[in-house]
């Protein structure tokens, strides 16, 4: 995560696949949701995290 995070201060977009939502929401600037091989949702990051079924669907809260 630490070369992402360079890369970001730099202004170098990166594309992450990354099944742990904690680590990929505190890096990315925006997250795309994915469920049966379709693209579901797209939101900032802040967005993603402060939704309520994504809390409860992939943070386990």
């Amino acid at each position: 995560m630490d070369v992402i995070r360079s890369s970001k201060t730099l202004g170098i977009t990166v594309l992450l696949v990354e099944q742990n939502a904690y680590a990929a929401f505190g890096i990315a600037d925006r997250g795309y949701v994915m469920e049966t091989r379709r693209m579901t949702m797209q939101r900032p990051a802040e967005e993603l995290i402060a939704d309520e079924r994504i809390c409860a669907a992939y943070l386990g809260l």
